[in-house]
């Protein structure tokens, strides 16, 4: 029991911490997984419910809103009542919503559950990572663990585009929702066997004024950039959103100042190390997710590949992105996470100036032309991860190990959401666009480094 009756630790015994790390892994993957691999089958699906652009927009954008909105709430959740209890909470409505959806008669139904699942997700993520600081309580083995946990979810989103177009070619895209689900309810059956008991941190408020801006706020911000791909910039339909989210995240930032017990502390991320790694995970995972929508969309349209040979067309993303992961742990371990962190993004940055160098024309070939920039944008993007993982979290106490969570996906979330939004609206070079952001982001690492 630490100071002031916060948390109790229940010993994890050596032989288990693979297990709980197997287990939790599984389920962080899930989660964008589940975010991802709507993308293949959201064609069939408008098709099948009569949608227009704009519903499948929305469709498509729903999990990604609640999650990244409710992140840092999630997170509070998971430091204030414990890391296994709000796991094992956001897993039931993560089951209960991921079941739902594949009997959905209509758009109304499917976007219902979308919303759910996004907003059990926001309270699995920040929670899988409370557990895992358990799970790995010296900091040596919690680094290691960081290491690898940090190309987890590229991992996924990687998965859901290729097993997605698996699925549509034998089966509905309904059965798409089994993944997550079949998942969802191992962990359960496994979470009280397999992972450590926390009491809840009972100094702790939930600040949910902040948790409201917050969550508002977001919210109506990433839904402002998602329509700007229906919508004009000066359109009503995005200025208005974009405006009143960013003024309710003025006012959180104000209320946080204020607050007794903040939920997002301001020095948190005013540690120059840790916002150059929420950066460099942002750009990492704009970078990967970008390339998957731009490139999928060339293969199927410009080249007509069916959603098989579209999936097909990622194995060796996904082998590059295991490979990559592997072997950042021992990577972070031998030189450094800073070091990590810029030779990924300095190979990300190469990979994507490379497919922007060679073009995604009708002719461009797939084995030498594209496929060199695809391995390296993927062993850079999870080398990048694994890095920036263990530099978000290093030095964060315990009892805010579930903030470190929500802030850490919040990147991932908004990263792509934000970026993607601005550099494709900026058209065909935003390939370019997006290796020079890497390049950038390199630059101020070294210099940081070497200040």
């Amino acid at each position: 029991m630490t100071a002031g009756g916060a948390t109790h630790i229940v010993d994890v015994q050596p032989r288990h911490a693979f297990a709980a790390f197997a287990l939790l892994g599984s389920v962080q993957a899930t989660l964008i997984f589940t975010l991802a691999a709507i993308a293949v089958p959201l064609p069939l699906i408008g098709q099948e419910f009569g949608l227009r652009r704009p519903d499948l927009i929305l469709l498509s954008a729903s999990y990604g809103l609640t999650f990244a909105g409710l992140l840092l709430f999630g997170g509070r959740l998971a430091d204030r009542y414990g890391g296994r209890r709000a796991l094992t909470a956001g897993l039931l409505l993560f089951a209960a919503a991921s079941a739902a959806a594949p009997f959905a008669a209509g758009i109304g139904t499917l976007l219902a559950a979308r919303l759910a699942q996004g907003a059990a997700a926001a309270l699995v993520a920040p929670a899988a990572m409370a557990v895992l600081r358990i799970v790995f309580p010296s900091p040596a083995a919690y680094g290691r663990a960081m290491a690898t946990w940090g190309g987890l979810s590229v991992l996924g989103a990687t998965a859901g585009n290729l097993l997605s177009g698996v699925i549509l070619a034998w089966l509905s895209w309904r059965w798409t929702f089994a993944v997550p689900l079949v998942v969802a309810v191992i962990a359960l059956a496994l979470v009280s066997r397999l992972l450590p008991h926390t009491a809840p941190h009972r100094g702790r408020t939930l600040d949910l004024p902040g948790a409201l801006l917050a969550t508002v706020g977001i919210t109506l911000a990433s839904y402002g950039l998602v329509v700007t791909d229906v919508r004009p910039w000066s359109s009503a339909g995005v200025l208005v959103p974009l405006l009143d989210g960013t003024v309710l995240l003025g006012a959180f930032l104000y209320a946080e100042r204020r607050a007794h017990d903040p939920l997002l502390p301001g020095h948190f991320l005013l540690d120059q190390r840790r916002a150059l790694a929420l950066t460099a995970i942002a750009l990492s995972a704009c970078g990967t997710a970008m390339t998957s929508v731009v490139l999928s969309l060339h293969l199927q349209q410009t080249r007509d590949w069916s959603p098989l040979q579209t999936s097909a067309a990622f194995v060796p993303f996904a082998i590059a992105l295991i490979a990559s992961g592997r072997a950042a742990g021992p990577l972070v371990i031998r030189y450094g996470a800073g070091a990590v962190t810029t030779a990924g993004l300095g190979t990300g940055a190469a990979g994507l100036a490379l497919l922007a160098a060679t073009g995604l024309h009708a002719h461009t070939p797939y084995a030498y032309g594209l496929l060199p920039g695809l391995v390296l944008l993927s062993a850079g993007a999870a080398a990048s991860f694994g890095g920036a993982a263990v530099l978000v979290t290093e030095g964060v106490p315990p009892q805010q190990t579930g903030l470190a969570g929500g802030v850490l996906n919040s990147a991932m979330e908004l990263g792509p959401t934000v970026l993607l939004a601005l550099l494709l609206s900026l058209g065909s070079d935003a390939l370019s666009l997006a290796a020079t952001a890497f390049a950038l982001s390199l630059t101020a690492v070294l210099n940081h480094r070497t200040n």
